[in-house]
């Protein structure tokens, strides 16, 4: 049996047919040889050795694989590593900085937003793409961000807590922004 995942080498000596990849992971560009039928998740976890990415379900529906593809959350267990090529990938290893945890990962400590841990990178991955795009988010915009992602340790309230503890900290402690009520906008 063949590897679905090889560095960059001479060809396959199997004859087997493989493309080339280049996708930068956590801001380090890697390329590969790699199967067509590689999925993201398994060349995340087996070939460049990012074990934060889990596979539960293989069919999208536990959300335990999401990463950031172009900042945008997306499901690793189904889409194929080949169409990540030219694009750049986040995992949960990417938010911390060599100065410490993203404020993500702390809420989630302090908040105890976790348990077993197994959903955790792909609700922390869920919640950095909403705190991106909406860094004042209400409780139900949290809940509606995280329904992708399934937990079978909690009742989901310390997720949230955890979640919007991170965005008062990324908002800074001046609280600049404040949470918008679902449907308001707010008054110019």
């Amino acid at each position: 049996m063949s590897s679905l995942f090889r560095e960059v080498a001479p060809v396959d000596p199997d004859g087997l047919p493989v493309s080339r990849v280049t996708i930068t992971v956590n801001g380090e560009p890697h390329t590969a040889d790699i199967e067509p039928r590689l999925l993201l998740a398994h060349l995340l976890r087996q070939g460049l050795k990012l074990t934060g990415t889990h596979t539960g379900c293989d069919t999208t529906n536990c959300g335990a694989c999401t990463v950031l593809f172009d900042g945008r959350p997306v499901k690793s267990c189904t889409m194929l590593a080949v169409q990540a090529n030219g694009h750049e990938v986040t995992t949960v290893e990417g938010l911390a900085s060599p100065s410490g945890l993203h404020p993500i990962q702390e809420g989630f400590k302090d908040e105890h937003g976790l348990q077993c841990g197994f959903c955790t990178p792909g609700m922390m991955m869920s919640a950095k793409a909403l705190l991106d795009e909406n860094p004042a988010p209400t409780e139900e915009d949290v809940r509606w961000a995280l329904a992708g992602n399934l937990c079978r340790c909690t009742g989901y309230q310390n997720i949230v807590k955890a979640v919007l503890w991170a965005a008062e900290q990324l908002r800074g402690s001046d609280g600049d922004t404040e949470p918008q009520e679902a449907g308001t906008e707010e008054a110019s």
